[in-house]
């Protein structure tokens, strides 16, 4: 989960906006200091006080800065409160930042709620670039997301998807696909990490209630980010005590697991925790991770095993429903590697060209993390414009993928444009990067290409779909951390003829 967006809640913003303005009547001077006259990137008007945070308060937040962008240009200077923040709308701008600025834009955006729910920061995706972030993604990458690694969890993934489609094979009516993969992902990931099913443990059954609720507050704007003399108002409207519980339910649960690993007498490190506890426990090695440590770098691999692919899979699945003539070819291609009665293998879904074009595709419309955020570290030029130390920096991936400069017919959903490409998402082309890029972009991506395949190659092996007679298929996202589905994606399996 080394990417990490924003999740700017409407309701937020609206109340802030209204504090904001009865605040403003009440003030008869704003004073500002006078400063060198510097190239600032182009602004939008703005309100005093709240600044351009009422602009966001009617769309999704990628869709409106993606607005913006047209207007005022590729790179934005906005106010979101007193956090003066840049909004990048352009492939040839990110290349800029990545590759001569990487490491002055290393840092992320200090949350309440990121602070509360994940030790202090202590996980890779939100810890401070330094030497604590480099130990803890050395471990996370080396022991959770090698190449090696990420292989012998194949026959995880492989029981799973089984599973599901036994469970597909099983229904009757209509299929909750945004469900089952949410499950079928939690089963995979739990397994890889604990060693079992989330359903064979007690404190396995706290976790995915747990999860959901962790999801819906991890990134979540809080009005003292933004307002730090209303960081009272958490008290007052509950979100700090809604922090508080569910960080305190779920250290429980995560001490539990790691209490009852540290009792066991083992020879063996079997899978993630027990590497974790090992390391922990062996104080010869060079590394500050303490108990803290391991719950954060757990809790990463659930947000990035768990919500990041189910995401993107439920979109896969969208849009070939929405395109049957895609599907028709996908179905062709999988059915004609792999026979009726086979089992999908990892070697299989080498062969499926398609089916990566089919999801590159994908990813570019609907990237998991719509905005990645950042700040600076020091003052900086980008494309000649001054951006100062402490302004908070945000890629709308979201609109990347839909720049015509960069894509023909960008909102046509077309994997074709891949076929004969060299255009992948690992971070190096910049128009393309749904899982981020630089130092700080997702090191989950080889486990995340895998699974989706996998399930993927699945659905369309074992099934013909269709969506249920009367329904149309609303493609409208969610609010929130993760760029779900706002509604469930609901379809009719049926066996192939």
């Amino acid at each position: 989960m080394e990417e990490i967006g924003l999740n700017f809640n409407p309701i937020f913003i609206i109340f802030t906006s209204l504090v904001s303005l009865i605040l403003l009547f009440s003030i008869n001077r704003i004073l500002f200091k006078s400063s060198p006259k510097r190239k600032l990137p182009p602004s939008p008007p703005k309100l005093p006080i709240i600044g351009n945070l009422h602009q966001l308060a009617s769309y999704l937040p990628h869709h409106a800065l993606h607005s913006m962008a047209q207007q005022h240009g590729p790179i934005m200077l906005l106010h979101f409160g007193s956090v003066p923040t840049v909004v990048v709308s352009s492939a040839d701008i990110v290349r800029e930042i990545i590759r001569s600025h990487d490491l002055n834009f290393s840092n992320r955006p200090e949350l309440k709620a990121m602070r509360k729910l994940l030790y202090g920061s202590r996980d890779v995706g939100s810890a401070p670039h330094g030497e604590y972030w480099r130990q803890m993604r050395s471990i996370f990458v080396l022991q959770m997301l090698s190449s090696k690694r990420v292989q012998s969890f194949g026959s995880i993934r492989e029981e799973e998807t089984a599973l599901m489609v036994k469970r597909i094979e099983e229904s009757s009516g209509p299929v909750d696909l945004s469900k089952m993969m949410v499950e079928t992902n939690a089963d995979a990931a739990f397994r890889s990490t604990f060693g079992g099913k989330y359903s064979e443990t007690e404190n396995g059954k706290k976790f995915p209630g747990l999860m959901r609720e962790f999801m819906n507050l991890i990134g979540t704007a809080d009005i003292g980010d933004f307002f730090p003399w209303l960081g009272w108002i958490g008290r007052v409207n509950g979100f700090d005590k809604r922090l508080d519980e569910t960080a305190k339910r779920m250290d429980e649960v995560l001490e539990s697991v790691i209490q009852e690993r540290q009792d066991q007498v083992k020879n063996v490190k079997e899978d993630f925790v027990d590497v974790l506890v090992e390391i922990y426990k062996d104080r010869s090695v060079d590394s500050s991770i303490d108990r803290d440590s391991i719950k954060a770098l757990l809790l990463d691999v659930f947000v990035g095993g768990t919500d990041t692919i189910s995401s993107s899979t439920e979109w896969v699945m969208s849009e070939l429903l929405q395109h049957p003539r895609v599907m028709e070819k996908l179905q062709s291609e999988v059915r004609g590697i792999v026979k009726q009665n086979q089992h999908i293998k990892q070697d299989d879904l080498e062969k499926m060209g398609y089916m990566k074009a089919v999801i590159k595709e994908t990813l570019r419309l609907h990237p998991p993390f719509t905005l990645v955020s950042r700040m600076t570290n020091k003052d900086v030029q980008i494309k000649g414009y001054d951006v100062a130390a402490g302004t908070l920096m945000m890629i709308n991936v979201w609109a990347l993928g839909r720049d015509p400069i960069s894509w023909d017919e960008p909102e046509k959903f077309r994997p074709e444009r891949f076929l004969n490409s060299l255009i992948d998402f690992k971070g190096q082309d910049f128009e393309l990067i749904p899982f981020g890029a630089g130092r700080r972009g997702c090191p989950g991506i080889t486990y995340a290409t895998v699974t989706m395949e996998i399930m993927l190659a699945n659905l369309v092996h074992k099934f013909d779909w269709k969506l249920p007679n009367g329904i149309d298929l609303d493609m409208t996202e969610s609010h929130g951390f993760i760029a779900h589905r706002a509604s469930p994606l609901l379809a009719l399996a049926s066996q192939p003829k």
